[in-house]
This record gives C-alpha cells, structure tokens and sequence, in this order.
C-alpha cells in the first residue's frame, strides 16, 4: 500500500471513509539502542524503515524538519565545552550579548536535562529577542530528497512549526517556573519577545507555503498543568488562528501537539482554526474520556492518535486494546489518524502494533466494499 497517498487522502477527505494507522515507535527504539538491548525477532538489526514495514503500517514522518533551515547572522557564534563527565556548557554569542545553557547527560536516555537555563535574567531575553527578530528561513531541496529517499511512502511529507510564545519560554527558554515569573514580572519584554517570535515564525510560514510538504504540526507539547486556560486565551489562541489562517490559504493541513492533560483546553479546540489535535491522551492515562474529546473535536476536528500507550504493555490485557482500538474508530472515523497516544514504550510489546493494524485493515475493507456497491 502507498501509505504517502492514504495519508493524504485521509486528511483532505478524499479516502472514501477509510483511515490510516500511525503508530509512533520512537521511544521504543530509540530507548533500546540507547540500552544497548538487543531488538526482539524478527527485528534485529533492522532499521526504524524496516521495521515500519514488517510491521505494515504507517509511519509521521516528521523527519522532513530537516528541510526547513534557520539561519542566524554570520556574527553569531555557538560553541560548546564539557564542564565534567556529565555536564556540558553551551554559549552562543550574538552582537546583542552572550546566553548561556548547562545540560547534564542521564544514565536513562539519549535526552539530557538543563540545569541552567538560556534566559533566567532579562538580558538573556534581550539576546533572544535580537535572535528572533534576525533569524532568517531557507528551504534545503537536498535534506527533503533525503528523507523522501529513506522513507519512501510510509506516510505523506510532513513537517511540525516551533513551539508557539508561552511553549517557547517553557521548553526551550526557561522552564515553567521560571516562565511564570516572567510572564508576571517582565510582561512588557516578554510580549515584545513573542512579537518578535511570531514574526520569526512567519517568515518560515513563508517557506512552509512554497514548500511541497502539505500537513503542518505545532509541536507544541501542550499540557494544561502548566498552561492555563487565561494563558492559553491570552497568547496561545491568537497565534493558532492567525497561523492557521495563513497555512490554510496555501492549502496546507494543520494540526498541534497537545500530550498532557487537555481537559481545560478542549473546549477552546475549535476556535484555533486546527484540522486536528494529535495526542490527546484519554483515561486511563490522560485526563479526558473519549466522549469529552469526542464533544470537543465535534465533527470538524481530527483526532490524532487516541490509544492510551499503556495498553500496549503487558499490564493490560490484548482485549482491552482491541476494545479500545474499536471505540475510538467508531467515535472518530471518518475524521481519524489512528495513532499511539503519545508512543508505545519501551517496555511495550510491539506486536500489539499488528493486532490494531488488523482491525484497521478490516474497518477500511468493509468501507471499499461499500463504496464498490
């Protein structure tokens, strides 16, 4: 099957009421490699590809990042240094001062952890503002070919935005405390930083529009424990709709990312201007029931994902996977890109992947045969 082609036809309603099974197996493999555990059979040796493909399924190809290039002016200048065995000193110098970040390694994971953040003080959201307002955007012909060539049609093109303003300070800046200080303390900087970002981000939005790849993700991470319902209105909203608006007028399929509790944000879903939201997580692993999502989305929004990844473990019985697998088909389909929400485990068994891919195969089997009629 070209999955490249049913991804795209699922999204821009043209599958006939069938829909895609995506899974995401990233934590599972990567966690393994970084173990040093050997894959189980039949898949030793193979890579994330061809695992894809014994598997028979889809895969978001959000790989094809790598074609949209920043570009920072030639007077910044980043290097590194190793403080000790584990912490690492990043500095990046522009004409308008220097930021500094401290990273530890963890015995756990490929993923570090930052033990001094790039702005803790407002001079450091001056550099950054600076960085926002000369970052400039380029599209590499030359990555995308790449990708394209590695993954074939697992799964259409597809691309995710950086994190919007308050997602930004949060994850990438200054950690949530940090950040809830500053939207207090120093608001006038910090919204002039966001301005700055949004104009940053519109730039790419540029690139995105005369790019090939159609289905566009805010990466955002969402998580309704750190942002508010106020915070959400206040800055969040406006961006989604004003990005939106201008992804949608070059034909471009938008979702975000939100994979923490969503309870106090889902009544706001369609006022973004989204297609859909990937990784709402239901109970028992979020803090939503598939009906208070359902009511949410309504019958404009997609869903992405919707499986709880705990049911991909053994704690939980096969047939509480195939009961929930068939829920959330009945719910969400036609509007639907079945996925793991957030990603199996790495404990999880990855031969649940082919129990949900029949039940997929059989659902989309009985909607060509009654289109055929």
């Amino acid at each position: 099957m070209n999955f490249a082609d049913l991804h795209h036809a699922v999204c821009f309603g043209t599958s006939g009421g069938r829909i895609i099974w995506q899974p995401r197996i990233g934590c599972w493999y990567t966690d393994k490699q970084f173990a040093g555990e050997p894959l189980p059979p039949p898949y030793a040796g193979m890579s994330m590809v061809e695992i894809y493909r014994a598997l028979g399924c889809s895969a978001r190809i959000y790989e094809y990042n790598a074609a949209f290039r920043a570009v920072e002016p030639p007077e910044v200048r980043a290097h590194s240094r190793p403080l000790n065995q584990t912490d690492t000193e990043h500095v990046v110098e522009t004409p308008a001062g220097t930021q500094v970040c401290v990273t530890r390694r963890t015995p756990s994971s490929w993923h570090y952890i930052t033990l001094k953040w790039w702005v803790e003080f407002p001079d450091e959201l001056r550099v950054a503002l600076w960085r926002a307002e000369n970052t400039q955007w380029r599209w590499d012909q030359q990555a995308f070919d790449q990708v394209q060539a590695q993954w074939g049609d697992l799964g259409a093109p597809t691309m995710y935005l950086p994190r919007v303003n308050v997602q930004d300070l949060y994850i990438n800046l200054m950690g949530v405390e940090n950040a809830i200080y500053a939207l207090h303390d120093w608001r006038d900087l910090v919204e002039a930083y966001f301005r700055a970002l949004d104009d940053c981000h519109d730039r790419l939005i540029e690139v995105i529009n005369s790019s090939p790849i159609r289905l566009i993700n805010f990466g955002d991470n969402i998580h309704a424990g750190t942002l508010s319902p106020d915070l959400f209105q206040r800055y969040v909203l406006p961006a989604y709709q004003r990005r939106c608006e201008r992804l949608h007028a070059a034909a471009k399929w938008v979702c975000s990312h939100w994979d923490g509790d969503t309870g106090p944000l889902l009544p706001f879903a369609r006022e973004t201007g989204l297609d859909g939201i990937e990784a709402i997580t239901p109970r028992p692993q979020g803090d939503v029931t598939f009906e208070e999502a359902k009511e949410a989305l309504g019958e404009e929004l997609f869903l992405l994902d919707g499986i709880p990844a705990v049911y991909f473990d053994a704690t939980f019985p096969v047939e509480k996977l195939e009961e929930c697998a068939h829920r959330v088909i009945e719910l969400f389909a036609p509007k639907l890109i079945l996925g793991i929400s957030d990603e199996i485990s790495s404990h999880g068994d990855i031969e649940r992947i082919r129990v949900v891919g029949r039940i997929v195969e059989e659902y989309n089997a009985a909607r060509s045969s009654a289109a055929a009629k």
